[in-house]
């Protein structure tokens, strides 16, 4: 499956900003299961610096600075990604997820390589808090002796049929504990939500930003759309958020609770980290500027074979 996408993100200021230092991940970080195939990224005003690095989490990364005035913002990434079938995974072959947790905890000696790597993933971050209600909340997906996997998608299942997609009703400011009241969110809160439940037992799980398609002509749905299909897919119109899980021996397993899909062919990653703040597509600091408004538009195209 080939995809073009373009983000388009403008932002309009009251008055001058005279200083900006912007920090993006708007380049598609390689990914198993995916490639990218072309990838620009138009920046208007013209920055004074611009710096390509890697972050932390091994995401691509842009900094740039903006030292003349300014009234406006308009950063827009176009890219070609071409994306490859994931294998069937035996759901029940995954580890207990008691077993996981302890492999992840604290010992003497050091955990192996790869759990090393996991447990990056199973403390509280900033918008990720570790407590008894998230482990209380998703107690009944995580049967003892229950295949993480298994209960994985369990979760999964529970946050996408109890909770409400409402755009508009929270921030990213909004508290989880708020979230888990009100039973409503985006798909940064039902991401962050899954992370928090899965983090509060031991577990680790990572935070995926990108895009999913949007599945609208019927024909296309007939061709490759699954049985229990994509044509409601969410979270089409802008970045996209969803779960990867620390789930041994298959490695890191991508779930989308917003969807209730596991992910095969219809997100494309850009970045991934512990939580939103680390993967923010685009934040930064000014000098001046005022009130200011901000709009974002995101689109995904099947490139035809």
């Amino acid at each position: 499956m080939r995809y073009h996408v373009r983000h388009a993100t403008h932002y309009s200021y009251g008055t001058d900003v005279v200083h900006s230092h912007q920090l993006l991940h708007l380049i598609p970080r390689p990914a198993p299961y995916q490639l990218c195939l072309e990838h620009s990224l138009a920046i208007s005003p013209r920055p004074s610096r611009r710096h390509d690095d890697t972050d932390a989490f091994g995401n691509p990364v842009s900094r740039i600075e903006i030292e003349h005035p300014h009234r406006a913002l308009e950063v827009t990434t176009e890219m070609q990604i071409e994306l490859h079938a994931r294998p069937a995974l035996p759901v029940a072959e995954s580890a207990p997820w008691e077993r996981v947790a302890a492999r992840l905890a604290y010992r003497g000696n050091g955990p192996a390589r790869n759990d090393l790597e996991a447990s990056r993933f199973r403390h509280e971050s900033t918008y990720v808090r570790v407590k008894r209600a998230f482990t209380e909340y998703a107690a009944e997906c995580f049967p003892s002796g229950g295949p993480i996997l298994a209960c994985a998608e369990a979760l999964m299942a529970k946050l996408h049929g109890e909770f409400r997609y409402a755009p508009g009703e929270t921030t990213i400011a909004t508290p989880l504990t708020e979230v888990l009241a009100g039973r409503r969110g985006v798909c940064q809160d039902f991401a962050h939500l899954m992370i928090a439940c899965l983090r509060s037992r031991g577990l680790a799980a990572r935070y995926v930003s990108g895009y999913v398609r949007m599945l609208e002509c019927p024909e296309e749905v007939a061709r490759d759309a699954p049985a229990d299909s994509a044509t409601t897919l969410r979270g089409g119109a802008a970045s996209h958020a969803w779960v990867s899980v620390y789930s041994p021996p298959f490695g890191w397993v991508e779930l989308d609770p917003t969807n209730n899909a596991r992910v095969v062919t219809d997100h494309i990653a850009v970045a991934w980290g512990r939580d939103f703040g680390d993967v923010s597509p685009l934040r930064g600091v000014i000098l001046g500027g005022g009130t200011h408004e901000l709009s974002v538009d995101v689109s995904v195209t099947l490139i035809p074979s």
